[in-house]
C-alpha cells in the first residue's frame, strides 16, 4: 500500500469506558445509533437493539423522558449485550434511574437539569454505577444566556457552551466525560468540533444533527463526519438520520471503512458499468450486499465489469472477477488469476468464494 494512505493520526485523548467498550485515542473508533421505538415498548426496544446491534453498532442509546422509560431499562438492559446510552433531557431524577438501572452512560446538559446540588446527586449515582456521561451540546438548544451574546449559534457559543458544562462535572471531580457539538449545518459542526478538539483531552462524539432523510443524510454525515475523521478527530460515531437506525449504523461503518478506520464485512469495489461490461454488474454486486449484508469478517472484492481495470483492482483484493468475452470471465484470488466462469454463475461462484472465507475464519 503506498505509503500517503492509511496515515491518519488521531488526536490523543482521555480513555473514558461505556460499559465493556473502551473509547478514546487509543482504541477503535465505536459506531452508535438510537432507537426511535418508545422505550416503554419493551419487546419492540429490545428487537430494534438487537437489529442494530447485528448490522454492526457498537453502543446504543434510548430516550428516557419520564419514570417509565426509565424503569423499563431494567428489563432490556438484561436482554441486550452492547453498552446502552440513557438519552437524558431535564429531569436529573431520570438520570439517576437510569444509571442505577445499569445505563452504561447518560447523555446530558449539566446546565440544564437543575441547580448544582441535583448535578452532585446524578454525579454521584454515575460514579457508583461506574457509568460515564456524555455532554450534549446542539445548536438547536443552546442556552439563552449564550445567544444573546453570540446573537445566533456559532462555533464560540457551542465551544463556550461545552467548557461551561466540562466545569460542572470537574468541579465535582467527575472525568469519565465524552462530547458532543452537534449542528444540521455541516460548517458550523465542524468548526465547532475543530475549536473543541483544541481546548480539551476529552474523547468527542461525532455527528450532524437532524441531517435529513437517507440520502441527503447520508451526504451531509459523511462530508461533516469525514472531514473530522481525516483530521484525528472523533472517538465514536453517530449518524442521524431520517430512517431505520440501522441504515445509520450501516452508513457509519462504511464512513469508516472508507477512510481505512475500521474493517468490517464485504468491502466491495466495483465500476459503475458501461458499454463494456461483459455482465450485469450492479445487479451482481447488489445481491452480493443483500446476501452478506450482516457478516462481520473483512473481505475485499473486486468486481469489474471488463479487463481495462479489472486486473488492477483484483490485486488488492482478496476475491476478484473481471469481465471477459466469450461470457467467460476470470476469478482472482490474492490477486493472482485462479479460473476462468461463465457468465450465469458469477454471483453463485463469488457467493461460494465469501461462504468458504467466513468457513475457514471460524
Amino acid at each position: 500500500m503506498t505509503d500517503y494512505l492509511n496515515k491518519i493520526t488521531r488526536r490523543k485523548t482521555r480513555k473514558i469506558m461505556v460499559g465493556n467498550v473502551p473509547v478514546g485515542s487509543g482504541f477503535p473508533i465505536s459506531v452508535q445509533s438510537m432507537t426511535n421505538t418508545l422505550t416503554t415498548d419493551i419487546e419492540s426496544t429490545i428487537k430494534q437493539i438487537k437489529d442494530i446491534e447485528d448490522a454492526g453498532a457498537d453502543i446504543i442509546r434510548v430516550s428516557c423522558p419520564n419514570p417509565e422509560s426509565t424503569n423499563a431499562l431494567y428489563k432490556i438492559i438484561s436482554k441486550i449485550k452492547i453498552p446502552l446510552v440513557a438519552d437524558i433531557h431535564f429531569h436529573y431524577k431520570r438520570a439517576i434511574e437510569a444509571a442505577d438501572a445499569g445505563a452504561s452512560c447518560l447523555r446530558i446538559n449539566p446546565g440544564n437539569i437543575g441547580d448544582r446540588s441535583k448535578v452532585k446527586e446524578v454525579i454521584a449515582a454515575a460514579k457508583s454505577n461506574k457509568c460515564s456521561i456524555r455532554i450534549g451540546v446542539n445548536a438547536g438548544s443552546l442556552e439563552k444566556k449564550l445567544l444573546l451574546k453570540y446573537s445566533e449559534p456559532c462555533p464560540e457559543a457551542m465551544l463556550e457552551s461545552a467548557l461551561d458544562h466540562i466545569k460542572i462535572l470537574e468541579e465535582n471531580n467527575f472525568y469519565d466525560i465524552k462530547l458532543s457539538v452537534k449542528a444540521s449545518d455541516v460548517f458550523l459542526a465542524t468548526e465547532s468540533y475543530k475549536l473543541l478538539a483544541k481546548s480539551c483531552e476529552y474523547p468527542l462524539h461525532l455527528g450532524i444533527t437532524e441531517a435529513g432523510s437517507y440520502l441527503p443524510g447520508t451526504i451531509k454525515s459523511s462530508v461533516g463526519i469525514g472531514f473530522l475523521l481525516y483530521q484525528g478527530i472523533g472517538d465514536t460515531i453517530r449518524i442521524s438520520l431520517s430512517s431505520d437506525p440501522v441504515d445509520e449504523i450501516k452508513v457509519g461503518i462504511e464512513i469508516l471503512k472508507s477512510l481505512g478506520l475500521r474493517r468490517h464485512g464485504l468491502n466491495i469495489i466495483s465500476c459503475p458499468s458501461c458499454a463494456r461490461q461483459q455482465f450485469n454488474v450492479i445487479e451482481t454486486v447488489k445481491k452480493l450486499e443483500e446476501r452478506f449484508e450482516n457478516i462481520k469478517k473483512p473481505i475485499d472484492i473486486s468486481i469489474i465489469g471488463c479487463v481495462v481495470n479489472g486486473p488492477g483492482e483484483a490485486k488488492n483484493s482478496r476475491i476478484g472477477i473481471t469481465g471477459g468475452g466469450n461470457e467467460t470471465h476470470q476469478v482472482y484470488i490474492n490477486g493472482t488469476k485462479s479460473h476462468l466462469i461463465k457468465k450465469q454463475s458469477i454471483f453463485e461462484e463469488v457467493s461460494k468464494l465469501i461462504e468458504k472465507e467466513i468457513r475457514e475464519s471460524n
